[in-house]
């Protein structure tokens, strides 16, 4: 297990009204800061629609004492974490992640950008333009439109009706009015009554606590502002309504009145909805070939309100039984609301929330921290529920046909027995038997590998393990087969998430990749699971035939991007694969796999759970296919008419020096490459650049979406980027230079790495054919770095030693580029 996770955190209110919440977790690798503001979109005048949101936009845009170029975000960035923001309903949250030893300059620049912002009319025009382009995108992403419209059934004038995203219309910039109301508004909420503060590290709290203060300290004192109350959900008597599509029904539940545990006891209604176990309603309506899936969530909750959101997703026969669904949810809640006191119930929830916060990384913890709930679900959120299940108003159904069961327990999450040891068991062959690593495969000098590698890598001691398993099909399958696969394993991946293990299976042109992260003790029992459910789906999964959602533009590029890196191009679909086409299928896959993390008492049920591996155990090693000196262009058509491009450079050669090199250019560029397309020439608001490693080959990748410029004048923008590179790098100073070697080699620090990091580098270098050591190699040729091989990198890269691919909406551009064989169908 790993280290334990105190099960409450430390909660307090301070003498100038902020609450600060504070976790001690020794396990973690990584600090979080989570500071959650108490307004929101809902909170801004009524005559400027979006004005919280742009306020947020505006406080990343520096302050005289932390430039953009050394704020908070670009911070972050250096030193590999991650960080956002988001603008809610009746709040706004900022949140980052970064290693222990950078927390507290990271919490030094969010404090000094809350307390400090410039809020310069001119930075004001130019955000201005960022949130006009979001806003259109949104308006014509299908998936945002569609979620908007769930509200369609509320009263007029509830502000959930409204528009709050903001665009050039909406925010005058400038009026004197709008100066003035967006003055009010940061100076009515941006102070330290209005916030909460949720901290977690491997710190002790006092640490944590005296961190918390650098945060604090800038920040205005004031008190505690009322949020005006919202108008009531639904204008007419009742409590429900519903929307329907053509494989789709939603209903929709406003709850009004509700008491404060009332969101603890949402959230245990919607576990057990959600629950596809068997005797559940899921399962049912599953059986019946009504419905695919079932979610359930809390779109809404505020002040005492709830809107309460079940989506199903229709079935072969589902839109000639909307109103029989309807019939089997109330005969299900009535059944639920005489149940939901069973102390199985409430020991199964509590054991989940025990888990989650064990398997959690520090941000997600931060954010569950931020609003305190004891770990057993108490009296008071047992009363709410009462409350909440009396204005669903479940009618029971006469004589009905279903004989509901409360949801059995999950395997999972409770300890196994350890299973005893074996030597080759029915379906296994030898190259399962003697499990090695990387090393001792080298110098023991075999010829027989193992297609599943053990490295010794990662410590085995934390509790944390990693298992990743890859097909190569003999070509590309059909386009169905891989949804059938995915609803095959959902109820699983449920099921294995609830116990701390990520599961997923994903698929990239001729390959399939099944992955598992987490806890390593029921990793044996959900891989043997995990093979069969892909070896044998339920005939229910092969009638589904749910719709995968739409994305936007830079998603399907970047979704594209690995098999274009693979070589191929998909072409006309191969038809329909059915039951009886899976076998032969699975019997011409070559897989391999690789495990980190797991102590040697889990080897033996490893290779037990192998048995049940399709296909061949493959270990021979493949190649990234190299296009040094090409510049190749793919066209990938998105509906939403917005030009994105992404321009991927592969390093010239696998040799580690020019990996060092390439990620440090990667560094160095990433705050003037957004600084340049999306601030000075505001070309779009998805702009990022970064090194990717793709099928074990690294490049450096560069992205961006825009709503007006052509893909052609955005690559110009990119190239001319590129070439001043070179320039930029000679501008830095010896002390600058090292002190970005210094923070790029912590990062490679394998050590100090979370285990998803960690394990995705091995993986990484795995496919690149790198030896097992090849993290800390790469430390070394960082550290090992001059000026001189940085410039010759940064003219390589110009020159397209390596090769650059770009993907695009748009096609190809005249000149050096040529075509990949046409251009791909939409995603």
């Amino acid at each position: 297990m790993p280290a334990p996770i105190h099960p409450l955190a430390h909660h307090e209110t301070l003498a100038n009204g902020l609450r600060l919440s504070l976790r001690h977790a020794p396990g973690l690798k990584r600090c979080a800061a989570v500071l959650r503001v108490a307004a929101g979109s809902h909170d801004a005048p009524l005559a400027w629609p979006g004005l919280a949101h742009f306020l947020e936009h505006l406080l990343f845009l520096g302050t005289e004492r932390f430039p953009v170029s050394d704020g908070l975000m670009a911070y972050v960035q250096r030193q590999g974490g991650q960080l956002n923001a988001q603008t809610g309903e009746r709040r706004t949250d900022f949140f980052f992640e970064l290693p222990p030893e950078a927390f507290a300059s990271g919490l030094e620049r969010l404090g000094d950008m809350l307390a400090h912002p410039r809020l310069h009319p001119d930075e004001q025009l130019r955000e201005r333009e960022v949130l006009h382009a979001e806003y259109l995108a949104w308006s014509q992403d299908v998936a945002a439109q569609q979620h908007q419209e769930l509200f369609d059934g509320l009263a007029a004038d509830h502000p959930l009706r409204g528009f709050h995203a903001g665009n050039r219309d909406s925010l005058a910039v400038q009026h004197p009015e709008f100066q003035q109301a967006l003055k009010d508004y940061y100076q009515r909420f941006y102070q330290t009554g209005q916030m909460t503060l949720s901290l977690v590290g491997p710190q002790p709290v006092d640490e944590l606590r005296r961190l918390a203060q650098q945060l604090i300290s800038p920040l205005r004192v004031g008190a505690r502002q009322p949020q005006s109350p919202p108008r009531p959900l639904l204008s007419e008597a009742g409590s429900r309504y519903q929307q329907a599509s053509e494989r789709q029904l939603n209903l929709l539940f406003a709850c009004e009145g509700l008491p404060e545990s009332s969101a603890q006891a949402l959230d245990f209604l919607c576990t057990w909805l959600n629950a596809a176990k068997p005797g559940g309603l899921l399962a049912e309506l599953r059986q019946r070939q009504w419905v695919d899936s079932l979610k359930a969530t809390v779109l809404y909750h505020f002040a005492g309100q709830a809107l309460l959101h079940l989506q199903f997703q229709l079935g072969a026969s589902g839109t000639d039984h909307r109103a029989s669904i309807h019939s089997l949810l109330n005969d299900w809640l009535s059944f639920f609301s005489q149940q939901y006191t069973a102390p199985a119930l409430g020991e199964e929830y509590a054991l989940l929330q025990q888990l989650k916060r064990q398997s959690s990384n520090a941000l997600n913890l931060a954010r569950l921290d931020i609003e305190p709930h004891p770990p057993r679900l108490p009296e008071s959120a047992l009363s709410a529920l009462a409350t909440i299940l009396q204005q669903l108003n479940p009618r029971p159904v006469d004589n009905p046909a279903s004989t509901w069961q409360l949801p059995p327990p999950n395997p999972f999450l409770r300890s196994a027995e350890e299973p005893p040891a074996a030597g080759l068991i029915r379906g296994q062959t030898s190259a399962h038997r003697g499990l090695r690593t990387f090393a001792q495969d080298r110098t023991r000098g075999r010829r027989e590998r193992s297609a599943l590698q053990f490295s010794q890598a990662l410590p085995d001691s934390s509790g944390e393990g990693a298992v990743c398993l890859r097909w190569r099909l003999a070509s590309t399958p059909p386009a169905n087969l891989q949804p059938v696969l995915a609803r095959s394993l959902q109820g699983l991946i449920d099921d294995a998430g609830q116990a701390g293990v990520e599961l997923s299976f994903s698929e990239t042109g001729n390959q399939w990749l099944l992955k598992l992260l987490g806890r390593h003790e029921p990793m044996p029992a959900i891989l043997e699971q995990a093979l069969l459910c892909l070896s044998q789906p339920a005939d229910a999964h092969w009638h589904a035939t749910q719709s995968p959602p739409a994305l936007i533009a830079i998603r399907q590029l970047l979704k594209a991007l690995p098999e274009l890196c693979l070589g191929q191009m998909p072409g006309a679909l191969a038809d329909a694969a059915g039951p009886a086409d899976l076998p032969t299928i699975w019997a011409n896959a070559r897989w391999e796999g690789l495990a980190a993390g797991l102590p040697a008492s889990v080897h033996t049920a490893m290779t037990r759970a192998l048995s049940r591996a399709p296909g061949i155990a493959d270990s021979e090693p493949t190649s990234p296919i190299a296009i040094a000196g090409q510049r190749l262009w793919s066209t990938v058509p998105c509906p939403s008419g917005e030009h994105a491009l992404l321009l991927f450079c592969p390093t010239p050669s696998r040799d580690l020096a020019d990996e060092a090199a390439w990620r440090l250019l990667a560094q160095l560029s990433q705050t003037p490459y957004y600084q340049r397309l999306r601030v000075e020439l505001q070309l779009g608001y998805a702009v990022f650049s970064g090194v990717r490693q793709i099928n074990g080959q690294t490049g450096l990748l560069f992205g961006v979406q825009s709503p007006g410029t052509p893909a052609a004048q955005l690559l110009g923008h990119i190239e001319t980027f590129i070439q001043q590179l070179p320039a930029h790098l000679a501008s830095l100073d010896d002390a600058a230079l090292a002190e970005q070697l210094q923070t790029l080699a912590g990062q490679l620090d394998q050590p100090t790495l979370p285990m998803p990091q960690a394990f995705e580098w091995l993986w990484q270098g795995k496919l690149a054919n790198h030896p097992s050591d090849y993290l800390g190699q790469l430390q070394q040729a960082v550290l090992q770095l001059q000026r001189s091989a940085l410039l010759d990198a940064a003219q390589r890269l110009e020159q397209a030693a390596g090769g650059w691919r770009g993907v695009s909406s748009d096609a190809c551009p005249p000149g050096a580029w040529q075509t990949t064989g046409g251009s791909l169908p939409g995603l």
